[in-house]
């Protein structure tokens, strides 16, 4: 005799896993299905050539119409003197840093002239570099003794920690620039130089810094204790890193107008150790339009790809002219044509 399973009075519920119907899950939505003709082929490439090619030309033009003067000064400002020692000459606070740079302009710029300090040989994106910052220090006052990602500028000598910490800013960039047209000093504004972003999410308001660049070895620039990190906009541009071992940070923003012919002088304080390494400095001035600055590579790319692009719509124009074939033609499956080879 069968036994019967006695029966609860909160009975077994029957537990599918089957999900609730729907055409969405049971992917059974309509679908457009495109078939890639040669016609559409042939009209896809020929478009984007048509489309690509002004555009290209168009960036090329602009990028043509900015005007860019850039001067070398890590040689140049080096006294013949110290020419085969240079580090002798830059570590010695009692020699003169001070160089002057003299040209005339030879094409009108329109404000805003932007003023870029030029590295070259300086590799930011080495990772020990990159990771050499700690983010909750530099973002929150709470955590200003957080420095464990920033050896070995973490403490100074006597066990203090440093705001803001790491290598990154302690290498921060220090020479500095005066410029003025026809004797007469042109103000560089330092304003709205940093990315906002940077400003208001990584960089906190309430931090200010202490104990910077006061250990035995001093790396770079120092810092006003007084304005917190927030308005720090040279240091700001100095920690978003650059990806590149030659590469432009700004500096500052003329808002003037320079007419041909004007006599530009620049009045350089060549601190920056880049001897040691085998670096270069340049000062550029820079113009731009509406695609930014100097960049020719953009324009070249459009007119490379929709050139690409329209040599490729007249090779499948030629070859679907010369050798048509009926759209879904079964004789092109590869069975078919194994079939009739053994046929033969």
């Amino acid at each position: 005799m069968a036994i019967q399973p006695s029966s609860s009075s909160g009975q077994s519920k029957n537990i599918s896993r089957k999900p609730k119907y729907s055409r969405f899950s049971q992917q059974e939505l309509p679908a457009w299905k495109p078939i890639l003709t040669p016609g559409w082929a042939i009209s896809i490439f020929s478009f984007i050539g048509v489309f690509f090619i002004p555009i290209g030309v168009a960036s090329l033009f602009a990028s043509e119409r900015v005007v860019e003067v850039p001067f070398r000064y890590d040689d140049q400002c080096l006294p013949s003197l110290y020419s085969h020692d240079p580090m002798a000459y830059i570590k010695d606070d009692m020699i003169s840093k001070t160089c002057t740079v003299n040209f005339t302009v030879k094409n009108r710029m329109k404000a805003p002239i932007y003023v870029y300090y030029q590295l070259g040989n300086f590799y930011q994106n080495h990772r020990r570099y990159v990771k050499n910052r700690d983010y909750k220090q530099l973002r929150s006052k709470a955590n200003v003794n957080e420095v464990s990602e920033c050896h070995p500028e973490d403490y100074t000598p006597d066990g203090q920690p440093i705001v803001p910490c790491g290598l990154i800013a302690w290498s921060l960039f220090n020479d500095t620039y005066r410029i003025s047209n026809n004797n007469k000093d042109l103000v560089i504004n330092k304003k709205n130089i940093a990315w906002k972003s940077d400003k208001k999410a990584i960089f906190g308001s309430n931090v200010y810094p202490k104990n910077f660049q006061s250990g035995g070895l001093v790396g770079g620039a120092r810092l006003n204790e007084s304005i917190p990190l927030s308005e720090q906009e040279d240091l700001i541009v100095w920690m978003r890193t650059a990806a590149l071992p030659t590469f432009r940070k700004l500096y500052g923003k003329i808002e003037v107008d320079i007419d041909v012919n004007d006599e530009i002088l620049i009045v350089i304080e060549n601190n920056y150790n880049t001897y040691e390494f085998g670096g270069r400095k340049s000062v550029v001035l820079s113009t731009t339009t509406w695609i930014g600055g100097k960049n020719d590579f953009l324009g070249i790319a459009y007119i490379l790809i929709g050139g690409l692009s329209l040599l490729y719509s007249l090779v499948f124009l030629i070859m679907y002219m010369m050798k048509p074939r009926p759209l879904g033609d079964p004789t092109y499956l590869s069975w078919n044509r194994n079939h009739e080879s053994l046929r033969r």
